[in-house]
């Protein structure tokens, strides 16, 4: 697997236990803390690759670390837990954790929940980068329209035409459709 990862339970057994099963996992680099607030000052010091949290800790407890951990990192964070009860279940949810395990932990379960969350972290990654594409091809066409009304206003041409002119300047000038249009604008048509 050759990743990095951080645990964080406050009871020192389950902390051995969980790091046999990830160095078994392939897991080249483990860190590992008893409280949140270590968990968080851990994380955004080391980035690792992904966090398991506690949920019951005292101090900060893992719902809650989690939350900071993902302000600076968009790592998956995976809560350990012995006991699910709904609102911690939604609390959780509504933090953007990647999964939830339950104690006592098994092995068969620690993969898929590693392999899923890690998997999940990068379509929502993928989706993020083709929205912001998204957006910036929006605002470019606005331009180009704001620009191409610009023109048509100015010289009483279609818009069918007027769209010909502006790709036959940049066309001309080795410039994009966005370049001719925002001159277009910065000099009034």
């Amino acid at each position: 697997m050759g990743k990095s990862i951080l645990i964080c339970d406050d009871e020192q057994l389950i902390r051995m236990n969980l790091r046999s099963m990830l160095e078994d996992l392939g897991f080249d680099e483990i860190l590992e803390c008893g409280d949140g607030a270590k968990a968080v000052e851990l994380a955004l010091v080391s980035f690792p690759d992904m966090a398991i949290l506690d949920v019951s800790m005292p101090g900060m407890d893992g719902i809650t670390a989690a939350v900071e951990i993902r302000k600076k990192l968009k790592i998956p964070i995976m809560l350990l837990t012995s006991a699910c009860d709904i609102a911690t279940v939604k609390r959780a949810s509504a933090s953007g954790i990647a999964a939830f395990l339950t104690k006592p932990l098994r092995q068969q379960d620690l993969l898929p929940a590693i392999e899923i969350a890690l998997q999940h972290v990068i379509e929502v990654e993928g989706l993020k980068e083709k929205i912001d594409d998204l957006r910036e091809v929006i605002e470019n066409r606005k331009i180009i329209e704001k620009a191409k009304g610009v023109l048509m206003e100015k010289n009483h041409t279609s818009e069918a035409e007027t769209y010909r002119i502006m790709q036959k300047c940049a066309m001309d000038k080795r410039k994009t459709l966005l370049q001719v249009a925002n001159m277009i604008l910065k000099d009034g048509g």
